[in-house]
C-alpha cells in the first residue's frame, strides 16, 4: 500500500464519520482513529524490514486535509442494508473449521437456521462455539480463516429471508 492509497484511505474515513477503522493486509496494518471532525490519526505497523519508512509516511497522511469521497464503496453499503451481520461475541481468532482436517461450518450460500454453529472463536486457549441466533442463508463470510477478531467485528453476512 503507497501514500497515496493511504491518504485516499484517511480521507474516505473522514467522510463516512467512523471513529474506528481497522485494516490489515500481509504486510501492513493500519488503524484510523478519528476524535472530532478535523482530527485524525493513523498507526501502520509493517514488518522490520520497512520500518525505516513508517515514521515519515505516517505524519505525512495524518495531517492532510479531507477531500472528496471515492464513489464506490457507498452502492456496496447500502446494497448489504437487507442483510442482517452476524457478530463476534468474544475478542479471539476466528476459525471456519472445527479443526485442520474437517470440512468448514458454512459457506456462502449455506442455509443456516437458529443454533447451528457458524464458526469456532479461540480465545485463552478455549475454543468458542458462535451459534447462529437466526434463520437464513449465508450470504459473505467477512473474515479470513485464522485470523484475529475483535469483539463486535461483522464475521457474517445473512439473508433471512
Amino acid at each position: 500500500m503507497d501514500l497515496k492509497e493511504i491518504q485516499n484511505l484517511i480521507k474516505f474515513v473522514a467522510k463516512s464519520g467512523a471513529s474506528e477503522v481497522k485494516l490489515e493486509m500481509d504486510d501492513v496494518k493500519i488503524t484510523i482513529k478519528t476524535g472530532s471532525e478535523n482530527e485524525t490519526t493513523i498507526v501502520q505497523q509493517m514488518p522490520v524490514a520497512a520500518a525505516p519508512m513508517m515514521p515519515q509516511a505516517a505524519p505525512i497522511a495524518a495531517s492532510t486535509p479531507a477531500a472528496e469521497t471515492p464513489a464506490p464503496a457507498a452502492p456496496a453499503a447500502s446494497d448489504d442494508s437487507k442483510y442482517i451481520t452476524i457478530k463476534s461475541p468474544i475478542i479471539g481468532t476466528f476459525y471456519r473449521k472445527p479443526s485442520p482436517d474437517k470440512p468448514v461450518f458454512v459457506e456462502v450460500g449455506s442455509d443456516i437456521k437458529e443454533g447451528d454453529v457458524l464458526c469456532v472463536i479461540e480465545a485463552m486457549k478455549l475454543f468458542n462455539e458462535i451459534e447462529s441466533e437466526i434463520s437464513g442463508k449465508i450470504v459473505k463470510v467477512l473474515v479470513d480463516d485464522s485470523s484475529p477478531v475483535e469483539f463486535d467485528q461483522p464475521l457474517f453476512l445473512v439473508d433471512p429471508s
